[in-house]
């Protein structure tokens, strides 16, 4: 199984689920989500997968969520119209995510780590 690691190198819960990985000997692939942010397609299919509601894909402490004013647009915006906003900038995605096609993880909790990726 292949994890692909959407990241950001200068954050630090980043950093530490790469260390989780790589001390599990999980096989990924890191991807920075800054310079290459998952498409609005990929993000649909991670939010179908994951089970989660689409809010918990923002990363709801960045400063561009609250440059975009998205607190109050998360309530009158379409789906497709979050996704499409998601999918404009990396920066607004919660990180990491990460995915092997069937499972999706967001942010880094050692415990769902545990459970997802060993």
């Amino acid at each position: 199984m292949s994890v692909t690691f959407y990241h950001y190198p200068k954050c630090g819960t980043c950093r530490n689920a790469k260390k989780w990985l790589d001390e599990n000997n999980v096989d990924y692939e890191a991807v920075d989500i800054v310079s290459h942010p998952p498409s609005k397609e990929e993000l649909a299919s991670y939010y179908e997968k994951s089970g989660l509601e689409l809010k918990k894909f923002f990363n709801t402490s960045g400063l561009k969520y609250r440059e975009l004013g998205m607190k109050d647009k998360m309530k009158t915006y379409s789906e497709d119209e979050l996704l499409e906003v998601l999918a404009s900038d990396g920066m607004l995605i919660k990180r990491p995510l990460a995915t092997d096609g069937k499972n999706v993880t967001l942010g880094f909790k050692e415990e769902i780590y545990n459970e997802v990726w060993k």
